[in-house]
């Protein structure tokens, strides 16, 4: 069997598929399940709405996430000299990203949505929120810099 076997590509535009789609699902959660407590704050507390925004505003940025690491697989897939390690690298760094954009965005969205609702009684958890958010978001940013490493490592070679 050949380096450079023709399905080879697939598994790398698997991986670009599973970032971007793992990770914007994350995202999308993210931001639906925070806009819930945003706009129960906003009967009660119309001017706290602005501040309130920091959850969807993150969510955002864990699908940013995912399309980062799609541009940079795609920069290397070539349909005629692409070796199937290089396939498996790219889809392992995909659903490396993905997968952990998916779940900091179920995290930032749980933690949005209560944070967000407990604040219109009690200004004073604003910086817990943040802080929470912050350590939700840097689960999709961890997925972020391994899809990177990894894709360091998935050099293609003039092997077929």
């Amino acid at each position: 069997m050949s380096l450079c076997p023709p399905f080879a590509p697939f598994f790398g535009f698997a991986g670009v598929a599973s970032a971007m789609i793992l990770s914007t699902v994350g995202a999308a959660f993210g931001t639906a399940k925070a806009g819930i407590g945003i706009a129960g704050l906003g009967t009660f507390r119309p001017d706290l709405i602005m501040k309130s925004l920091i959850p969807v505003v993150m969510s955002g940025i864990i699908a940013v996430y995912g399309l980062v690491v799609a541009v940079l697989i795609v920069g290397d897939l070539t349909p005629n000299n692409y070796p199937l390690y290089t396939g498996f690298v790219h889809l392992a760094a995909g659903i490396a990203c993905g997968c952990t954009g998916m779940a900091a965005g179920y995290a930032i969205g749980h933690v949005g949505d209560s944070c967000v609702r407990a604040y219109v009684h009690e200004q004073k958890v604003f910086v817990g929120m943040v802080l929470m958010l912050i350590f939700a978001e840097v689960l999709g940013l961890y997925g972020l810099i391994v899809a990177l490493i990894m894709n360091s490592k998935a050099t293609v070679l003039d092997v077929c």
